[in-house]
């Protein structure tokens, strides 16, 4: 091997080595982490007075000592405020008897609570978080901290605040071995090795951290149960699980499975109505509440996605709520059904089957059979958390019983927190909806807090699946479980005026700061959905398997009813009563007219409830500016689908890209290590968004035959093909799904893999050899940024170089935690070199080492100007 290869390889060994590891996660990575206030003047308290000294209400004047304290910037509290002394903790019964000048509401539900303040004998005012019971105290006191960290201030007037639901819980994927199911922030805090781990501390800092935000319960596994946790031993490292949390008022949960009394109980059946088999869920819940006395309740996962469930006995799923309800209902435990069953075999050519059915027809039927401690817990849309669905009919379908409505805020379907996307945005128009059940105003949100079919128990759970490497992996990531608690409480808050909250306590205060992270959270939800699946598309990602890059015939032809069945004239999945499945009529007739006409129906679902041709013309679309400080208003011309599409996932694209740009704008203004860490993600969001966007535009525009009116998709200036180049060592393979690679096609090394060890060695090896694939630059001579398109497969390790003229100029080490061992659009990665001087002639090449499951795979280089030609 030449000397030029040989210092192209040490330079790879070097970057190889230089890779940072991941930092564990710290509850001062989350909001509880506030800045200092803005101006810091002398602290308003020296005395925090909780009326007892002890459980929930110790916690509250801890907290608010500690988090008034990291407002200010300060370590102690001192008796030099002008205004203020005293704050008084406790329930408004406790205080109206010590201080009861201070007046107290005596009206205060459970988990609620005021801010109010009182003068009495003292010289200085004193301020009063009462709550209506332990759990209202500690809301209250994060409350006050959350104002006076946003508003820089005190507040003046009495705030009294009560949660709009009763259920607030998060689901945690977590299983035994300390995998988690959907979890993007690596391993489980819970489990390890089969078991609970030994050090919890991280746990009771993830309870403080959901009492921040008024979360009451937690169910810690995964809802495809494992059965043995219901075992004794299990059981009792599960309370120690629940003794971490109970001091933060958050109570534990399991997810159970109904086949639990034979699996792990020794009984011949699981028929939820064979006498033994309720006798044993009995006994079991007697030893579960003898070793956690607060425990909230079961999940259930039945029948749907190889779960075993009632159907096998010929049972439904009423039958086997009720018998778990009876064994919880004298300890006061509930159970959270899953309105999430359905059959994933079905025939795809059969145009009344869908999936999206699936749910209202199984539970419907059910409504009024079930016991009152039962709730259905019943996903925000019909089908799985898609980048949008429209509401899910069972919301409005099941009058005489509970529901509590199931999002998620792990990213599985929404860039699994590689991608930024704020969810909030999504959940708030799902709550605000209007079913118009029974012809009358029914929003979501009043259906789950018992208002519109006046059923006591409802809410809300957010599937979390937080880990241990900061919890959510991403920092911006945070704002989706602070979004989820806060809606949780107070569905009517705003999702711009709550992002605004979380980054004034997390980010800074600064106001350039709070708009531009503001403003890229509020778009990032429509610019991932434009680039991935826009028009009620749903998600185009890969279903039956990694669900996070592009490929949308995973979708079609299969039993999983996810289908948009697109064909060479059209596409959308038609749902109609009238010649499609039927769906439209299971909503209220308001809301079925709607949706059964495609003239009336919301474009952003069009696709989800019609199957329409490419040509079909969407309305014209009014555009509001503003000139010389005046609105004008501009009508643009109607679009096809099909240009739509084309449009809408470059303008993604383009979205995504300009997320990178605020951010640099903010620079000086951040952290450093918060600010590179998010960059990072921002630059490979921003290359991933243009995987997603050629891939869509190149499959339709196949399949459609219509060209895009602007010239982009299939023309690509500058792309430089790798199965184009000249190769050495190199082979050309087809990539699966073709959309994924430019043109379907890649090139592979096929030379010997770099060895584990070799990241290890202070030399490296010396018998190593690289591939290499090489363009000759015939365009004009001037400064260019290469972006060079390769595929980072999980299970190894590429060295990549890119070399002008045999020199390597860069080199890096292709190594990422992406889905998929094989080169797709899950792990298609782009790598810039800026500014590099090119002339006509010049030889471009990148070389590649191989190690593991990652070949070095090259799709192409793209080159483009950074500065007029010279």
């Amino acid at each position: 091997m030449g000397g030029k290869a040989q210092l192209f390889i040490a330079s790879l060994l070097f970057a190889a080595l230089a890779v940072p590891g991941s930092t564990a996660q710290t509850a001062d990575q989350a909001w509880l982490n506030r800045p200092v206030w803005a101006e810091k003047g002398t602290i308003p308290f020296y005395w925090v007075n909780p009326m007892r000294s002890d459980g929930l209400e110790k916690q509250a004047a801890d907290e608010l000592t500690r988090g008034i304290l990291n407002l200010h910037g300060s370590d102690h509290l001192t008796d030099d405020g002008e205004e203020f002394g005293y704050i008084i903790l406790g329930t408004a019964a406790e205080i109206k008897k010590e201080w009861p000048e201070s007046r107290p509401p005596d009206d205060l539900p459970a988990e609620g609570f005021s801010i109010s303040s009182f003068r009495a004998k003292q010289e200085k005012k004193s301020l009063i978080v009462a709550g209506g019971d332990e759990r209202g105290v500690l809301y209250g006191a994060y409350a006050f901290l959350r104002y006076i960290a946003e508003h820089n201030g005190v507040p003046n007037t009495t705030i009294r605040e009560v949660p709009a639901f009763k259920i607030r819980w998060v689901d945690e994927w977590d299983n035994p071995d300390g995998t988690i199911e959907r979890g993007y922030a690596g391993p489980s805090i819970f489990f390890e090795n089969g078991n609970v781990r030994e050090d919890l501390a991280p746990v009771s800092e993830y309870g403080r951290l959901l009492a921040s935000i008024g979360i009451n319960g937690l169910n810690v596994n995964n809802v495809n149960a494992a059965p043995q946790l219901l075992n004794s031993d299990h059981l009792k490292q599960l309370a120690r699980i629940a003794d971490a949390l109970r001091p933060w008022g958050v109570h534990l949960a399991l997810s159970v499975s109904v086949a639990s009394p034979q699996t792990i109980g020794g009984l011949s059946t699981y028929d939820p109505l064979d006498p033994a088999v309720k006798a044993w869920w009995a006994a079991k819940a007697d030893e579960i509440y003898t070793l956690i006395p607060d425990f909230a309740g079961f999940t259930v996962k039945a029948d749907t996605e190889g779960q075993p469930g009632p159907a096998s006995f010929g049972r439904t799923p009423a039958d086997a709520a009720n018998t778990l309800a009876a064994a919880l209902q004298s300890h006061g435990g509930i159970v959270l059904y899953r309105g999430f069953v359905y059959n994933h075999h079905l025939d795809w050519r059969d145009p009344k089957a869908d999936r999206a059915r699936a749910a209202y027809d199984i539970f419907h039927p059910l409504d009024g059979k079930f016991a009152p401690n039962v709730i259905v817990q019943t996903k925000e849309g019909p089908i799985d958390f898609q980048a949008r669905e429209p509401v899910s009919p069972l919301f409005s379908g099941l009058e005489h019983v509970g529901q509590a409505m199931e999002v998620q805020i792990t990213q599985e379907y929404t860039g699994q927190q590689r991608h930024l996307v704020y969810l909030a945005p999504m959940w708030k128009q799902v709550l605000d909806f209007d079913l118009h059940a029974d012809n009358r105003f029914t929003p979501v949100k009043d259906i789950l807090a018992g208002k519109s079919f006046n059923q006591p128990l409802g809410g809300i759970v957010g599937v979390a699946c937080v880990g241990r490497d900061r919890w959510l992996g991403s920092p911006l990531a945070l704002a989706n479980l602070y979004a989820f608690g806060r809606l949780a409480w107070d569905p009517s808050l705003d999702p711009a005026q709550i992002a605004e909250e979380w980054i004034k306590q997390s980010i800074s205060s600064d106001p350039q700061v709070v708009a531009t992270v503001q403003n890229m959270l509020m778009q990032s939800w429509p610019a991932y959905e434009q680039y991935t699946g826009p028009l009620g598309l749903q998600t185009l990602t890969d279903i039956t398997g990694s669900h996070y890059g592009p490929n949308i015939e995973s979708s079609e032809r299969n039993g999983w009813g996810q289908w948009h069945d697109a064909d060479a004239k059209g596409l959308g999945k038609d749902r109609t009563v009238a010649t499609g499945s039927g769906f439209t009529g299971q909503y209220p007739p308001q809301i079925a007219k709607l949706y059964e006409n495609s003239a009336y129906t919301p474009e952003n679902l069009l696709l989800f409830f019609h199957h329409v041709p490419y040509t079909w013309r969407l309305y014209p679309k009014t555009v509001h500016t503003m000139v010389e400080g005046r609105p004008e208003y501009q009508t643009e011309p109607s679009k096809t689908v099909i240009q739509y599409l084309y449009d809408s996932h470059y303008e993604g694209a383009a979205q995504a890209a300009k997320f990178v740009a605020d951010w640099d704008s903010l620079k000086s203004k951040l952290d450093p290590a918060l600010f590179e860490d998010v960059r990072a993600r921002l630059v490979y969001q921003s290359g991933h968004a243009i995987v997603w966007r050629d891939a869509v535009v190149q499959y339709f525009l196949k399949l459609s035959g219509i060209p895009d009116e602007k010239g982009r998709a299939g023309h690509y200036p500058g792309r430089l093909e790798a199965e184009d180049a000249k190769l050495d060592g190199y082979k050309v393979i087809d990539i699966t799904p073709w959309e994924d690679a430019s043109g379907g096609k890649a090139v592979s090394c096929d030379k010997p893999q770099l060895p584990a060890e070799a990241l290890a060695a202070p030399t490296g090896p010396g018998n190593l050899t690289s591939c290499a694939a090489e363009w000759t630059w015939s365009g004009a001579a001037g400064h260019y940024n290469v972006v060079v398109q390769y595929f980072a497969p999980s299970g190894g390790g590429a060295g990549l170089g890119l070399l002008i003229n045999y020199q390597a100029i860069d080199t890096w080490f292709a190594r990422a935690d992406l889905p998929s061992t094989v080169p797709n659009g899950d792990n298609s990665t782009r790598h810039t070199t800026s500014n590099v001087n090119l002339k006509p002639g010049d030889v471009l090449s990148v070389r590649g080492v191989p190690g593991g499951s990652n070949h070095a795979a090259l799709d192409y280089i793209e080159v483009t100007p950074t500065q007029p030609a010279q």
